[in-house]
């Protein structure tokens, strides 16, 4: 990853363009092609550096839920239960943590049983048993701007 793709991904993590064509609004900014922009951004979700580009909503205003989880996952089983969070589209990203909780993940679904039901699937599949299950009581939106 040079300085470019790290321009790239400072600029398109807030305040991502809506217009017709956001990679060239993007380009112009940058001194770039729009093709330039689109290639590396490709190239960086295939390398698994971008996970997946999209908007953030507030799950209630929307009639959706949402919990963080925590669960309790041997080094042995991380990167199997990693693959199985992240194939439910209602996983907006997951992370590993230093504790005995050791993956942390948040999960949005229509419903408070839609994720009481996706989480026994992920168990089910991941031999994986201890996953807490915390519902959000209070909604704090802290912008997280990482800076390349």
């Amino acid at each position: 990853m040079d300085a470019t793709d790290k321009a790239i991904l400072n600029r398109i993590q807030s305040d991502f363009p809506i217009a017709s064509r956001p990679f060239e609004v993007i380009a112009r900014e940058l001194g770039l092609s729009e093709a330039q922009v689109i290639d590396r951004v490709r190239a960086l979700k295939e390398t698994g550096i971008i996970r997946r580009i999209g908007a953030n909503f507030v799950p209630g205003k929307v009639g959706f839920v949402s919990t963080l989880c925590a669960a309790q996952v041997p080094e042995e089983r991380l990167d199997h239960f990693a693959q199985v969070v992240n194939r439910y589209p209602g996983v907006t990203h997951n992370y590993q943590r230093d504790h005995a909780f050791n993956v942390w993940f948040t999960f949005i679904a229509r419903s408070r049983e839609e994720i009481e039901a996706s989480l026994n699937q992920i168990a089910r599949e991941t031999g994986v048993d201890t996953i807490l299950n915390l519902p959000a009581t209070r909604v704090f939106k802290i912008r997280a701007q990482f800076d390349l």
